[in-house]
């Protein structure tokens, strides 16, 4: 099938779709969540490695200031 037939499809029409069309929606939906899981936990790790740099900074000020007094 073409793209620019999936293109023209659309869902609300009382059309069935065909198999086809159903397969190639969910390979993209699939695909569109695979991605967007991925960039949320590269964001959230992201945001762990910010954390904890932040923490450590501040025990080791926490430290020098208990050394130094």
């Amino acid at each position: 099938m073409s793209e620019k037939e999936m293109n023209s499809y659309r869902f609300g029409t009382g059309q069935e779709p065909t198999d086809e069309m159903l397969e190639q929606v969910m390979k993209e939906v699939a695909q569109d969540a695979r991605e967007s899981s991925k960039k949320a936990a590269d964001a959230h790790f992201e945001q762990m490695r910010r954390n904890i740099a932040l923490n450590k900074a501040r025990w080791n000020e926490r430290i020098n200031n208990i050394i130094n007094g």
